[in-house]
């Protein structure tokens, strides 16, 4: 990914920001309503993905598929939905952007789908350390015993990560 450039940022409407929270529900679910705010602001940037400010942080990202807490908003609102848990193996080359192998993952929650953003946490402290995108469906990556089964999308460090605002 290139570096992230913010061109404009202004507030959406109330009605706009409605359906952003009605597709972070689809996702997250109840926990969702961590994310709600009087006033949301999007940022125009020259990225694939809008960044959603909410609170004067960048905290949602919308792909047009999808919309997900960025790596921020899911250490600043804990949820539980969405997880795959991995060793402290794992954990140096996730945060640097590697994608997760079977052979590292502990759990999973039965909600992860494939083609769907998830969170990647610590086994330890469940802090989460990136967002990747599942490849299986739970039971499928429970099932098997080595590849990949989740591509990284965005970690410590990236550009998301280190957006200007």
């Amino acid at each position: 990914m290139k570096k992230i450039v913010v061109k404009k940022r202004h507030s959406i409407r109330k009605s706009q920001a409605q359906d952003l929270l009605s597709r972070l529900f689809d996702q997250i679910g109840d926990s969702a309503k961590f994310f709600h705010a009087d006033m949301i602001e999007v940022l125009e940037t020259n990225a694939d993905v809008s960044l959603f400010m909410v609170n004067k942080k960048p905290l949602l990202m919308d792909t047009g598929d999808w919309v997900f807490p960025t790596l921020k908003g899911a250490i600043q609102f804990p949820f539980p939905n969405r997880r795959i848990v991995v060793d402290a193996g794992a954990i140096p080359y996730v945060v640097n952007g590697a994608d997760v192998m079977r052979p590292g993952i502990v759990s999973v929650t039965d909600d992860v789908k494939a083609e769907a953003p998830v969170q990647i946490v610590d086994e330890r402290h469940g802090k989460p350390l990136a967002i990747g995108i599942a490849l299986l469906d739970a039971p499928d990556m429970r099932a098997r015993i080595s590849g990949k089964m989740c591509k990284n999308f965005h970690h410590v460090s990236d550009e998301i990560w280190n957006i200007e605002i």
